[in-house]
């Protein structure tokens, strides 16, 4: 008998980085060395929301402080289970922007496609935390009606990928649908909203750069990065590489109360990601979603931090800061 052959194939290294994320809080917590009593909260509000967060990134949070920064953004707290008033479930208004099944088309001249609704990390003040991603992505027998709906309205000369995160995605696919928005000759830019190369540095290996550096569409990466705790030697050799292929950096941090609302923590932030040759562009004022109240900040507040900020920073590092209003023209500037 002449046995049968396979052809295996090598599982990339992200890929199994990803697979091995700590998803109990349990894990969480002794990997953060703190004690059993965050516990009961902690799978309470688990419930509600999943957990997730790279072991790489746990990695980097100061052990035994409940008060790291890192650790503040991906830890389940009691506080996620309260209703707030004013926080709801889509508070930037994307299912009223929605034209069809993934498209998001809300500015001019700029259409987003929420291609997955996997993310790396599961950020605990997400405003798509509640996002109907079963129904609202462009899954594969749904990519003809996106592409259709870009091809057909000629004032668009961006596709953003969004998501989810879109770098969750294979190589293949990626690329794939790189070439096909190519071949839309009113389109000029494909930009890409991701957190994986500073939570999951892996991801951004030779398959990613190929294609990055292939595409006809100038490529613009906004990463997310709120902390400089945030920027391992990992993560900069990521973005590093990203941007020797040709990718324009940006980075957008959410003002968080309890991660960087100080003037410290959003100073040392942009001049970090100045290093890596990537530039700060927007502070979001948090997105008022249901489960994320006790990361607000007052509009107040911030701007003291942004009149401290431009008087200690040049201003090629400040970023703006802005809020969304659902069914607004753009982001809101408030300074």
């Amino acid at each position: 008998m002449i046995p049968g052959t396979s052809v295996l194939r090598q599982v990339p290294a992200w890929q199994s980085q990803l697979a091995r994320a700590i998803t109990g809080p349990a894990e969480l917590l002794a990997a953060a060395g703190l004690g059993e009593e965050w516990l009961p909260a902690a799978q309470a509000a688990a419930r509600l929301f999943p957990l997730r967060v790279p072991r790489g990134f746990v990695a980097r949070m100061r052990k035994g402080d409940p008060h790291d920064p890192l650790l503040r953004q991906v830890l389940p707290l009691a506080e996620e289970c309260l209703t707030a008033e004013g926080f709801g479930a889509d508070p930037v208004g994307d299912l009223a922007a929605m034209t069809v099944p993934g498209v998001l088309h809300k500015y001019q001249a700029r259409v987003l496609l929420t291609v997955t609704g996997a993310c790396a990390v599961h950020c605990r003040y997400c405003f798509r935390r509640h996002f109907p991603y079963a129904d609202a992505n462009p899954a594969v027998d749904r990519w003809q009606a996106a592409l259709e709906y870009i091809a057909h309205d000629h004032s668009l000369k961006e596709v953003i990928l969004s998501g989810g995160d879109p770098l969750t995605l294979s190589d293949r696919r990626l690329a794939e649908l790189a070439r096909q928005l190519e071949t839309i000759p009113h389109l000029r830019r494909l930009r890409l909203h991701t957190r994986l190369p500073v939570v999951l540095p892996e991801r951004v290996n030779d398959e990613l750069l190929g294609w990055l550096g292939d595409t006809k569409l100038k490529p613009v990466i906004v990463v997310h990065a709120n902390h400089a705790q945030e920027l391992d030697d990992a993560a900069r050799q990521a973005l590093a590489a990203l941007k020797n292929a040709g990718a324009e950096l940006l980075n957008q941090s959410v003002l968080l109360r309890g991660v960087n609302d100080s003037v410290e923590a959003l100073a040392d932030l942009s001049e970090a990601l100045f290093e890596t040759g990537t530039l700060p562009y927007y502070l979001h004022m948090l997105d008022k979603v249901q489960g994320a109240a006790h990361f607000d900040v007052d509009e107040i507040a911030a701007r003291r931090l942004m009149q401290e900020l431009q008087a200690r920073l040049p201003g090629y590092l400040v970023p703006r800061l802005v809020r969304e209003v659902p069914g607004g023209p753009g982001k809101l500037a408030l300074t």
